[in-house]
């Protein structure tokens, strides 16, 4: 990833050369950046935080060689998307998300969702069921299970993190300072001890940590948060949590890693029962929170299967 002579990374600096095609969408009024490649069925695939498009290099081309046509996107607030100063609420992203099906051509499309990613897969499928045709969640909770495990003092301690992003202002600061480090405290935390332990983990920090320092990511990747932990008592929460209760009726695949430490597998397993289609449960042993990073070959056989 490469620097300007300021020492401050610009968005430019994420559009890395690989087997897959740049482009621009319009959707939901935002322009969303993607990376893309292969021809079929449409794979949409939805990063968390705090990475970008390229966390599913692996499953760009796994997936592509399968057959399908798939589309990373930076999420809106990401990257090279744009960072307005609002819409960072899960319903109005979930939008981003119908809308950006669409101005792909097609109609529907199997969405995977890691993380923040995930949550996003989730209320997508809940709110605009007809976009989403089938469903694999990595690494992360249905909201409602979610909102309840923080009744679990493991879960609340996992969490801590989440209650620093509330502050205005210095959680920008902290990851955009070129002698500050919250993105691989964040990932040394989470990640899986032998993944932790591999160049490939020191390279993927860098890019996350310097992605993080795009002007105006870092505020975008905190609003995720604010909204999330603000609308709890709010109406527009409380009013969102309500609609989560319906059913998701997309045939539903959740992948989760036995040594997660920030979405713990006993607070994920119960996810199901939001689930009216088909639902399967999967845990990949010895597995963090960044499954597609650390068992690629895996993480992809399994979404190329339920994709089909």
């Amino acid at each position: 990833m490469t620097v300007p002579a300021d020492g401050r990374p610009d968005a430019i600096s994420v559009l890395l050369p690989g087997p897959w095609t740049h482009r621009d969408i319009s959707a939901n009024g935002v322009r969303l950046h993607a990376a893309e490649a292969g021809d079929g069925p449409l794979v949409l695939l939805l990063h968390g935080f705090p990475q970008f498009w390229w966390t599913w290099r692996a499953q760009l081309t796994g997936l592509a060689e399968a057959g399908f046509r798939v589309v990373a996107p930076d999420l809106r607030g990401y990257g090279a998307s744009d960072k307005p100063p609002r819409g960072y609420d899960l319903p109005t992203l979930s939008s981003d998300v119908a809308a950006l099906v669409r101005a792909l051509g097609e109609r529907d499309a199997v969405v995977v969702g890691h993380d923040w990613g995930g949550l996003l897969g989730w209320t997508a499928a809940a709110l605009h069921p007809r976009v989403v045709r089938r469903l694999v969640v990595v690494s992360m909770a249905h909201p409602r299970p979610l909102r309840a495990g923080m009744a679990d003092r493991r879960q609340r301690r996992a969490l801590r993190h989440a209650l620093g992003f509330q502050v205005p202002r210095l959680p920008e600061r902290r990851l955009t300072r070129a002698d500050d480090d919250p993105v691989a405290d964040l990932m040394q935390r989470w990640a899986g001890p032998e993944w932790a332990r591999t160049a490939d983990f020191a390279a993927a920090v860098e890019r996350y940590r310097a992605a993080a320092r795009i002007p105006q990511a870092a505020y975008g990747a905190m609003e995720y948060y604010r909204w999330a932990g603000r609308s709890q008592l709010r109406p527009d929460g409380l009013r969102y949590a309500r609609r989560m209760a319906a059913p998701v009726t997309a045939p539903t695949l959740q992948l989760h890693g036995t040594a997660d430490p920030y979405v713990l597998p006993r607070t994920a397993r119960g996810s199901g029962r939001y689930v009216a289609g088909a639902y399967e449960w999967r845990e990949l042993p010895g597995i963090g929170h960044f499954p597609q990073e650390e068992a690629p070959d895996e993480v992809t056989r399994a979404i190329a299967a339920w994709a089909r």
